[in-house]
């Protein structure tokens, strides 16, 4: 409910054929019949009468449908007005006439506002209650549509937990199989070592034995050079002496060939006179050719 403005012109009051809201100066649209519109649109009516209205405690805003919404509000302020409008007329006759005409115009004017604003309210309301429906409508296809996701989303979590259930039996057998080729591995391995500690040792051993049939053949070598050296040196002196041997054979050989010569040199001379028995020549001869 507004407060009732004092004598003479109301705050805001619009001139002939503009908004009566303050700040508007909007042309007022054409009318052809029923009472004279005072707003330029139902937004400049209900900001005003929003303007005008006296503060009140806030409280919860009721919903539409509720009897304390707005709408059931307005219905009882444009009531009330009516009342004032009536009551207004009936003290015409007591009061001063241009005041009491004034009053009345005002009281019609809010009157008329708050049915604006009414009107305003009413169609509000009417697209509140389309919104709700819409809402309603996408709350059931929501709630379809959650349903139908619940559904899939069972489906699809019970194949997700049969076949995480498998995999798990196919993790646990890979797992199972892993520590048998894991323990196969580790048998494998330390007897891989074993034989490898036996090849070294066998190595160790092959080259300790290398290194004594080197030694041995080292020494082997040693004696046979020193033994080839011996009979080298044992015929390298049988040589010395066979050469030797040789060269007085060829000493006594030629010798024997200078005797030889000077014999048959002796023996192819002309006989020499005789000594008186004729063989003084010859028994020299002969001693000579007997001696060695």
């Amino acid at each position: 409910m507004t407060s009732n403005p004092p004598d003479g012109p109301a705050p805001g009051a619009s001139a002939a054929g503009t908004c009566k809201r303050p700040g508007c100066g909007n042309a007022l649209p054409a009318q052809d019949r029923g009472r004279a519109r005072q707003f330029c649109s139902t937004e400049c009516a209900r900001r005003y009468h929003n303007d005008a209205r006296i503060p009140a405690p806030a409280a919860a805003p009721p919903s539409a449908d509720s009897p304390d919404g707005p709408l059931a509000a307005l219905e009882g302020v444009t009531r009330q007005a009516a009342v004032l409008i009536r009551a207004a007329r009936e003290q015409a006759a007591s009061l001063d006439p241009a005041r009491v005409r004034a009053q009345a115009a005002e009281a019609a004017a809010e009157a008329q506002a708050l049915a604006e604003a009414l009107e305003a309210a009413r169609e509000d309301v009417r697209a509140a209650q389309a919104a709700t429906a819409a809402a309603r409508a996408g709350a059931e296809a929501a709630q379809a549509a959650s349903g139908q996701a619940r559904s899939d989303a069972a489906a699809k979590i019970t194949a997700a937990q049969a076949e995480a259930t498998r995999q798990v039996s196919s993790a646990q057998s890979e797992a199972a199989r892993a520590a048998r080729e894991r323990d196969d591995a580790i048998e494998a391995a330390r007897r891989a070592d074993t034989e490898t500690a036996r090849a070294r040792q066998a190595e160790a051993d092959a080259r300790a034995e290398i290194e004594r049939v080197r030694a041995d053949a080292a020494r082997e070598r040693d004696t046979l050079r020193d033994q080839h050296q011996a009979q080298l040196d044992a015929v390298a002196a049988l040589t010395a002496a066979e050469r030797a041997r040789a060269e007085r054979a060829e000493q006594l050989l030629q010798a024997e060939r200078a005797d030889r010569r000077h014999l048959t040199s002796a023996l192819t001379a002309p006989a020499s006179p005789a000594d008186g028995n004729g063989n003084g020549r010859v028994s020299r001869a002969t001693g000579k050719a007997g001696q060695p």
